[in-house]
């Protein structure tokens, strides 16, 4: 089984937190401020060499303004889509 932070669907949700903050305005930098965090924590975390846990995301998805529910119910979207390679949703 393929380790799961170089899996294709943990790449459709890293795109998808990153278009989230995007759609929002926010920079890396903003974000980052708002987790208390440094800049190259969110860059990592949106590059996926820093693995995010559930609280974490729920951090992230607080700091964006985007609730944790809807936020999981459209990466769900995406993944159930026969096209998930292209297809992002907006927040």
């Amino acid at each position: 089984m393929e380790k799961s932070i170089y899996s294709r669907e943990y790449s459709l949700f890293l795109e998808q937190l990153r278009t989230a903050r995007e759609e929002k305005g926010l920079t890396q930098m903003d974000l980052a401020e708002r987790l208390g965090q440094t800049q190259s924590f969110v860059s990592k975390v949106e590059r996926g060499e820093r693995r995010v846990d559930v609280v974490e995301l729920r951090a992230f998805c607080k700091s964006i303004g985007v609730p944790l529910a809807k936020f999981i119910s459209i990466v769900e979207s995406i993944l159930d889509s026969p096209d998930s390679n292209r297809e992002r949703s907006t927040i």
